[in-house]
């Protein structure tokens, strides 16, 4: 069911669900008439101590890579026929952005079957940016810690960004959702990861 707001229209789909996901995309298209630009911004993540190996099921594994690397992809492939159309018509490139995380750059994250992930989603970007081009442009954002309510209570994570980031705090969605826009804007950049998380990768 699509469900209009404004300029903009709602369709509620479960990404674990392969139906939904082909489904999601459709229904997009049928809306608009065409598709220009795909954020795959929907993502999960559960908190597994990395030392505690053994909380690291294999169906938590399987469940996390659905959502987080097969989902995108499979929009992605659902999505390629009408991005490339877009592309013919305005003469510039479409564009697909994949939200990842600092946790597929570096060894940390919320644990060590998302933080893999993250880095296969990363390196599922940089192939599809080689194998889509030059009609469809293919990037990443890898945000560190962003304030949402899901973050509300995670206190050190809060203070290490305080304290050790060089813009000294976590990132705003606003933050994050600039990046994305940049991306967007670009007719050029591709397999690019952004690495969004003021500067803690530096310290």
């Amino acid at each position: 069911m699509v469900r209009e707001l404004g300029l903009a229209a709602y369709v509620q789909a479960d990404l674990a669900d392969d139906a939904d996901r082909i489904r999601l995309v459709r229904e997009a298209v049928a809306q608009w008439g065409r598709l220009d630009v795909v954020v795959n911004n929907a993502g999960i993540s559960r908190v597994v101590p990395h030392a505690d190996l053994a909380a690291a099921t294999p169906d938590l594994w399987r469940e996390l890579h659905e959502v987080n690397v097969i989902a995108p992809f499979r929009i992605v492939a659902e999505a390629e026929a009408a991005l490339r159309a877009s592309a013919a018509t305005a003469g510039t490139p479409a564009c697909v952005v994949n939200v990842s995380s600092h946790a597929g750059v570096r060894p940390k994250g919320a644990s060590i079957p998302y933080a893999a992930t993250k880095a296969a989603l990363n390196h599922v970007t940089r192939l599809l940016a080689v194998s889509l081009a030059p009609d469809i442009r293919v990037n990443a954002v890898a945000p560190g810690l962003v304030d949402t309510p899901l973050t509300a209570d995670w206190t050190q994570a809060q203070q290490l960004w305080r304290e050790r980031a060089p813009m000294r705090r976590a990132a705003s969605p606003e933050d994050i959702a600039q990046a994305v826009s940049m991306l967007i804007e670009s007719h050029y950049l591709t397999g690019e990861i952004l690495l969004s998380d003021g500067g803690l990768n530096l310290t």
